[in-house]
Parts: structure tokens; sequence; C-alpha cells
């Protein structure tokens, strides 16, 4: 299935849960640093959009005394493309 495309998103969002579902293997736990290092966004705009990632609840925190955040299922059935647009569209504005 498609993903849906709401106008907040970005390509880094997708880059980004793809990044923490680490499709094949166990779903990453990862701080902005780690992410920037993986991915190739630049650290201000990687901390942004998981910001808004996370007011979305497509990601969460996995442990936020570190930083540490993880992929929600929400986010999983984003990239599997089981949501509709309007699932999204208020979410993250």
């Amino acid at each position: 299935m498609r993903r849906p495309r709401v106008e907040w998103m970005t390509r880094a969002d997708d880059t980004i849960l793809e990044f923490l579902l680490n499709e094949g293997n166990k779903p990453l736990n990862a701080s902005p640093t780690f992410v920037e290092a993986n991915v190739d966004y630049k650290i201000s705009h990687i901390r942004n959009r998981m910001r808004k990632l996370h007011e979305a609840g497509l990601i969460e925190y996995y442990d936020e005394d570190r930083g540490l955040y993880c992929i929600t299922d929400l986010g999983r059935n984003y990239l599997l493309g089981k949501l509709e647009a309007d699932d999204l569209e208020n979410i993250g504005e």
C-alpha cells in the first residue's frame, strides 16, 4: 500500500521512521544525534522533525532521560501504508 502524504510531513520524516524501524532487524532506539550520524540530514533538521513525529505519535520516547526515541505502532502502520491521510492530517500541526 502507498503511504499517505500529508502537508506537514517531509521526506526526512520517512527517512527517520525507516531508520528507527530498521526493517528486517530489531527496531532501533535512537537519539537525534545517532539518527543524524546515519542519515543524510543535519542535526537541527533531525531534531525538528523528530519533535514533530513525536507530537504526531509516530515515534515516542523509549528513554526520555537519555533522549532515546523508538517507532510506535502508528509509525509502523504509516510506513506500511495502513493509514489514511486524514488519520495524520491534523495531528502534526
